[in-house]
């Protein structure tokens, strides 16, 4: 007998299990809304009561998780940075503690070793061709007096060695031996010291100082004339000037100071020879010209002061000492200033009243009557720019060689006729490289000082010279000094 239902009707769904698929699925009302929410299986929607997530830190990444074999988890350290302190600042320099330390000087080395056999400058060594290619100490006192007119700079060696010596070249005698002539015939010898860079332009103006303070001369000194034009210093129209002069009263009490403690040994033997009646201080004439100069104590006065002693120490009366006056920088005095008058209107540097002082004997407009020398040293590690001074100076070199120097550019407007003026009877000593004999001398005394490791000899000293540049001072002591490995 057959089956009511065949093996195939067994696969599809039964008629009462259809009807009971198509009535509705009903959640009893018991059943809260959560139990509800946990029944759906599928459901994307979070649980309501569940912990919120904390938020972490913008750009920064949790700590690293390590999980180690028992199941233990251990969290990683995370790196702190404590803020700094606002008392951990250093303390700001004082004001021009700075400039005080960039110009600093050094004239001794207690490391170097004593050179034996070193003679010490006199006056009448200076003047002796003999002594050409020679190395001299400076005596003590002179260097007292060099450090207190600011002969020395900053960039010069002298503290590589123990006691400050020189170089006694041709172009020193030379020097010298003009200077003696100048007092001799009661003239004024009016010079520029002109050469390429580290040739020894100021050191050869510091052995005209060094000269004038053995012989017992005044010397007044203006160590850097870009102090001068470049608008650092306080400046005021001097009254009753046409056309306009400007003084600097701040750098005239300066000069004064140390004019009277350079000279104090001459002045204090010299006296008054006229009445100040402009002075702030009652000055008797005879007087000693120490106490004038002890009278400059405020800025405020210090121009009328520098005028009385000028006037005193220029004076044609027998006795006077001859006068150096020296001024390193001459680029920076041969151009416009940065100063600027009532109008807004720039400041020729030689309407500045020292300046124009300088100039005035430097052209030869003025004189010393009891002899002397204005001599002037350029300086070519940061000139400015001067057509008229660079000009002249060729013009100069070769005239005195006999040749024809260079002319005019017809069509070019920067040529400065003041400046052609102050120059027009100036002599021009032109410094080149120094010799092989003197730059062997120069060596024995570095190799004396414990400063060169090597034998001097003709090889050591060709060798040096040739990458000094053919003797050029500065970069002999670079080649030699200032690259050794000790």
């Amino acid at each position: 007998m057959s089956a009511p239902n065949c093996l195939r009707c067994l696969t599809r769904p039964s008629a009462v299990a259809t009807a009971a698929l198509r009535q509705p699925f009903t959640v009893p009302v018991s059943v809260s809304l959560t139990a509800a929410g946990r029944i759906a299986a599928f459901s994307t929607t979070p649980a309501q009561n569940a912990n919120p997530t904390k938020a972490k830190g913008i750009g920064r990444a949790g700590p690293p998780v390590k999980r180690l074999a028992n199941g233990h988890i251990r969290k990683g350290r995370m790196l702190t940075v404590a803020k700094k302190k606002p008392g951990n600042r250093p303390k700001a320099p004082l004001p021009g503690e700075r400039k005080a330390y960039r110009k600093r000087i050094l004239l001794s080395n207690s490391n170097a070793l004593p050179v034996k056999g070193l003679v010490e400058l006199d006056g009448e060594r200076m003047l002796d061709k003999k002594n050409v290619a020679k190395v001299m100490s400076l005596p003590g006192p002179v260097i007292d007096q060099l450090r207190t007119v600011e002969a020395f700079k900053p960039t010069q060696n002298w503290g590589l060695f123990r006691d400050p010596s020189v170089l006694i070249r041709p172009e020193t005698v030379d020097l010298m031996n003009q200077m003696q002539d100048s007092v001799d015939k009661k003239q004024t010898l009016k010079l520029v010291i002109d050469g390429d860079k580290l040739t020894g332009k100021s050191i050869l103006l510091l052995q005209a100082l060094t000269q004038a303070f053995l012989e017992e001369w005044i010397v007044v000194n203006i160590p850097d004339a870009q102090e001068l034009t470049t608008a650092c210093t306080e400046y005021g129209p001097i009254p009753g000037t046409e056309p306009t002069l400007y003084m600097q009263q701040v750098y005239a009490l300066k000069l004064i100071q140390n004019i009277r403690k350079a000279n104090e040994k001459v002045l204090s033997r010299l006296t008054t020879a006229f009445a100040h009646p402009e002075l702030p201080q009652h000055i008797p004439v005879s007087s000693p010209i120490l106490q004038l100069a002890n009278a400059a104590k405020e800025p405020e006065s210090a121009w009328t002061v520098f005028s009385a002693l000028w006037k005193e120490l220029t004076a044609n009366i027998r006795g006077r000492p001859p006068i150096l006056f020296a001024l390193d920088g001459l680029h920076h005095i041969m151009k416009i200033s940065q100063y600027r008058n009532a109008a807004f209107d720039l400041i020729h540097s030689h309407d500045l009243a020292l300046i124009k002082l300088f100039t005035d004997y430097l052209s030869g407009q003025s004189s010393l009557p009891n002899g002397g020398a204005i001599i002037a040293a350029t300086s070519r590690n940061n000139q400015p720019t001067s057509p008229s001074l660079e000009l002249l100076i060729q013009q100069k070199i070769a005239q005195q060689k006999g040749e024809t120097g260079p002319a005019k550019q017809p069509y070019f407007r920067g040529y400065d006729a003041r400046v052609e003026n102050a120059l027009k009877n100036a002599q021009v000593v032109k410094l080149e490289g120094i010799s092989k004999l003197e730059a062997r001398s120069l060596m024995e005394y570095w190799a004396a000082s414990g400063l060169l490791r090597t034998t001097v000899d003709e090889v050591a000293v060709s060798e040096k010279w040739m990458l000094g540049g053919n003797g050029v001072l500065g970069e002999m002591e670079r080649a030699s000094l200032l690259t050794m490995r000790l």
